[in-house]
């Protein structure tokens, strides 16, 4: 039975290609990783009844983001939450042992509302599978939401994460 729930170092491992199959999507490591724990994963549940992902990421004053992004008025990057839920869509992809790498394919709909600031203690990810295709393509659908301190900022529909055995869609070809 896998577990439920992940820490960062089973994080870290999912990124080093130690966690599931060695042939599995990974997660970014380092920095990249935008959260710290996997609190919750499940093939069931969530508001489509096709599995659901929480997460969460511990906020710091300190965090790398926020002395870059802007200088005097620091503030998490939006893209870095929506990348956040791409991570945890390609995870998901993993988790239930799907081979490839794992690739952003689009998003639908974004919509923010707030932010995340260096005050902030908690931003946490909410992603409710609607679907995922197992063709020629393997691909997951989602919904997402990015919350701090339990107040929802940021929504997302119809991301899209695939994985790929064969990258030569991807490579860069001359024109």
């Amino acid at each position: 039975m896998d577990p439920a729930s992940f820490t960062r170092e089973q994080l870290a491992d999912c990124g080093a290609g130690h966690l599931f199959l060695p042939d599995s999507p990974r997660l970014p490591t380092g920095q990249m990783l935008m959260f710290d724990r996997v609190t919750h994963i499940s093939a069931k549940g969530g508001a489509h009844g096709r599995g659901e992902i929480r997460a969460e990421l511990d906020v710091r004053p300190d965090l790398w983001f926020f002395q870059c992004h802007f200088t005097g008025d620091p503030v998490m990057p939006g893209c870095l939450g929506l990348d956040a839920l791409w991570q945890l869509v390609g995870f998901y992809l993993a988790w239930q042992r799907h081979p490839g790498r794992g690739r952003a394919l689009g998003v639908d709909e974004v919509r923010f509302f707030g932010q995340v600031l260096p005050s902030a203690r908690v931003a946490s990810y909410r992603l409710d599978i609607r679907r995922v295709v197992t063709r020629r393509l393997i691909m997951a659908i989602a919904d997402g939401e990015v919350l701090v301190d339990e107040r929802p900022i940021y929504t997302a529909k119809g991301l899209r994460v695939g994985v790929f055995t064969d990258m030569g869609a991807f490579q860069e070809t001359d024109t």
